[in-house]
């Protein structure tokens, strides 16, 4: 039976406990008189082009942006000792990190600060989302779908991450950091459980579950001003939305962000001040920022409606025997409200993960009478990195043997197996393609061929994996995918973040599985670009950062990813015409939708914009060629909303077929 509910008990839904616990623990200041480190938390508008750009994510030539569910963001933290070394962590509302996303803004950090914010102590990740407009990475093989590289995406995205870093920076002050962990046992499936089972009994014997069911949350305190926000990691796939939704969204993760902060601010836990700048006397509230990063990637979230298969059959029992993906994936969340159901619940599950790690300290803080610092773990210690490139394309690795001795393995150049085009559960790909497959076929292979045939070194390295696309040695008309990878590991006293390319974190390198369940070629196994021993080759290297970070010592930084914007390519159609005057603009900081209430009988002011899940904004040109583009307004009017008159407000931009940054801008007229 499915439970259909409204918005607004969908929300009360959320926040019922929320409401109850975090009014208390949050707004408790006596975590520590002594500052431990200096903290600065930043965030700004990423959001890119609303309209006719390829979304990221589902690789779905079909799902064009045409709106906006909620709005992305840049969020950033900084940690610095006050006479030492710091970190920056920045979390995007977008599908992952990107290399040239990484190179370009710290060439602009450098330019700002000199050598304070390198490769060496600055992150980059994504939270997963598959509603966020696509082309701002670097190689062929992941803008494929929007048509080639857009350059106003990307530009949107550096700009944000890098007026989100100097927020941060501006505002550095006096705070302490607290970590604590919890568990969520109902909120994901294993997307491939029988790759799962063929792990030695032994390592799955560690584990509670076949998924990663805990997060851990540090929580940043002003010394004066109290809790300021949170970061939390847990693991998701950011598809709640579905393939077939085109309005920009930050999904499950980018929602429950949201949700939080709105709530701080509802509620009046507006603790932290700061001058804009230096030579600003007027003091300017930064609102809670929260972040949530993505651990692992191999999990659905659970969705409102049941899985179905169009044989009827529900999909948790096939995830393990599905071959042929298009029999096997969630039909119902294709209508509209479906969609949106979907969202709610994830997102539900999202907020309950920080408050079930948040009940802990509210529980402690009744038993303790406020001892907040007693109530937590405090970090305490130095900051410290490393950093290192290293190419993965052919990485040697000692392998120790069962009966003794060691065996030298290496990676591989990147390659795509069959299974990869197959698709998975929440996202089926096309054509014939089977999950599984460790043999490929004949026609496939022949067109593979025509791009470019693997060598016989090639194929026996990637074994068992059937190459369908050797994206690693291909090099036309630029590199089809990444072979040097950055890692990277951050130490706040005994908190340790390793920034995994695999994690979504400096540079997309797709799924590391198992040598185990590699053998399978299941989607994520042939999506494991390079090779059978890439997570051998991931231990390996992260083996090394933590030994320098023990010793005090430095790596060799290895060889510089490549700089590939200048050899972009656009295929993306301008428009021939939009029937008003000359604008390109995204309302970054902005909004295109308003609903403002009157308030004295002659003054309108701001109730709801982009950001609100009550409002949204359409986009649609039902002829390509007409001049006329259409924008609708829907606003979902929530319990919460005061008495009153309202209005709605409209904000468009235009482009013309004439502007040549047109080929990557939004397109969007007002009606």
């Amino acid at each position: 039976m499915v439970t259909v509910f409204t918005n607004s008990e969908i929300l009360l839904g959320i926040f019922s406990k929320f409401l109850q616990i975090l009014k208390f623990a949050l707004t408790a200041t006596g975590t520590s008189s002594a500052s431990t480190y200096l903290i600065g938390l930043g965030s700004y508008d990423i959001t890119g082009p609303a309209a006719d750009v390829n979304m990221m994510g589902y690789a779905n030539l079909e799902q064009i942006a045409s709106g906006v569910h909620f709005r992305l963001r840049a969020r950033a933290f900084i940690v610095a000792e006050p006479r030492g070394n710091r970190i920056v962590f920045v979390n995007l509302d977008a599908c992952m990190g990107s290399q040239i996303v990484t190179i370009k803004l710290l060439d602009r950090l450098k330019a700002r600060y000199g050598d304070l914010y390198t490769e060496q102590n600055v992150a980059i990740s994504g939270i997963h989302t598959h509603a966020g407009p696509g082309g701002y990475l670097q190689y062929v093989v992941y803008i494929v779908t929007s048509l080639g590289f857009v350059r106003q995406s990307f530009d949107v995205i550096v700009d944000g991450i890098e007026k989100s870093i100097v927020q941060a920076h501006e505002n550095l002050r006096p705070g302490s950091i607290f970590v604590n962990k919890g568990e969520l046992l109902d909120a994901g499936v294993n997307r491939s459980p029988s790759a799962y089972l063929n792990n030695p009994a032994a390592e799955r014997s560690k584990y509670k579950s076949d998924v990663d069911k805990e997060m851990t949350l540090i929580k940043f305190v002003d010394d004066v001003w109290g809790p300021i926000g949170s970061f939390n990691w847990f693991a998701t796939h950011g598809t709640s939305m579905s393939r077939t939704n085109s309005l920009i969204s930050g999904d499950n993760k980018g929602a429950a962000a949201r949700f939080m902060e709105d709530w701080f601010e509802r509620n009046g836990i507006d603790s932290l001040y700061f001058n804009k700048s230096k030579t600003d006397s007027i003091p300017r509230r930064v609102s809670e920022i929260v972040l949530n990063p993505n651990g692992n990637r191999n999990e659905l979230i659970k969705l409102a409606a049941s899985f179905q298969s169009s044989r009827g059959r529900p999909v948790t029992k096939l995830l393990s025997i599905a071959k042929r993906i298009l029999d096997c994936h969630v039909i119902l969340i294709k209508a509209p409200a479906m969609v949106e159901m979907n969202c709610a619940m994830a997102v539900d599950q999202v907020t309950q993960m920080s408050l079930r790690v948040l009940d802990n300290w509210g529980e402690a803080i009744q038993k303790s009478s406020g001892a907040f610092d007693k109530a937590t773990e405090k970090l305490k210690g130095k900051i410290r990195y490393q950093h290192a490139y290293i190419d993965f394309s052919n990485l040697n690795y000692t392998l120790p043997q069962m009966g003794g001795g060691n065996k030298v393995v290496k990676t591989c150049p990147a390659a795509l197996g069959f299974s990869f085009a197959a698709g998975t559960t929440d996202g089926p790909g096309a054509f014939d393609f089977k999950q599984g497959d460790d043999k490929g076929n004949a026609f496939w292979r022949l067109v593979r061929n025509l791009l470019k045939k693997p060598t016989q070194e090639q194929i026996s390295c990637q074994h068992p994996k059937p190459i369908v696309l050797d994206t690693g040695e291909m090099k036309e008309p630029y590199a089809w995918a990444p072979s040097v990878l950055s890692v990277q590991l951050f130490q706040i006293g005994q908190l340790v973040i390793l920034s995994v390319p695999g994690g979504l974190t400096n540079t997309y390198s797709q799924y590391v599985t198992t040598f185990e369940e590699y053998q399978v070629q299941r989607y994520e196994g042939a999506s494991t670009l390079y090779g059978p021993h890439t997570l051998e080759a991931y231990i390996q290297e992260f083996k090394k950062l933590a030994r320098a970070i023990i010793t005090d010592k430095t790596v060799e930084p290895g060889p510089q990813p490549p700089d590939l914007l200048d050899k972009q390519i656009s295929l993306l159609p301008p428009v021939v015409l939009d029937a008003t005057p000359l604008v390109n603009d995204l309302m970054t900081e902005g909004t295109f939708a308003l609903v403002e209430i009157l308030k004295n009988k002659k003054t309108w002011l701001p109730a709801y914009d982009d950001d609100d899940f009550c409002l949204r904004f359409k986009w649609s040109r039902p002829e390509k060629l007409s001049p006329w583009s259409y924008a609708t307004i829907e606003w979902r009017i929530p319990q919460s909303a005061a008495p009153g008159i309202y209005r709605i407000t409209h904000f468009g931009a235009s482009r013309h077929f004439w502007d040549q940054s047109a080929i990557s801008q939004a397109l969007l007229a007002p009606l």
